[in-house]
């Protein structure tokens, strides 16, 4: 697999449009903070690690809304692994005006567009996610 968090962003897509009420990925420690993050903004359930063996896993469960459709309605990656995105913190807007969220990769670990604007840092613009 080339690109691990684009894999990870497009599961929790397809598991939320698929109504699963949770689902696996492969651990590494970027994909426990990104989680963690969309779990603190509301997008995710529950995050735990898994192990099967000598291999972890992140166990997330997904949140729908009360119609019954998944919070996260859709991904778009923005920084890949053939083209990196970078962003000042000058540069940094809103998302769909404050409906969805940028995940962005800075020095002080995983933050979403908010955060960095309000810490003053910048970084590699990983996703989008509304």
């Amino acid at each position: 697999m080339n690109d691990p968090i684009g894999d990870f962003i497009i599961r929790i897509k397809n598991a939320g449009s698929v109504r699963k009420d949770d689902f696996l990925v492969p651990f590494s420690k970027v994909k426990l903070a990104i989680a963690e993050t969309l779990n603190a903004k509301g997008y995710l359930g529950t995050v735990t690690k898994k192990n099967k063996g000598n291999i972890g896993y992140l166990n997330i469960k997904l949140l729908y809304k009360e119609d019954g459709s998944p919070v996260v309605s859709g991904v778009k990656r923005i920084s890949k692994p053939s083209r990196r995105v970078y962003e000042s913190s000058k540069n940094i807007k809103r998302f769909r005006r404050g409906f969805g969220l940028s995940i962005f990769s800075t020095p002080k670990g995983i933050m979403t567009d908010v955060d960095a604007k309000k810490s003053n840092l910048g970084g590699e613009f990983l996703f989008n996610i509304w």
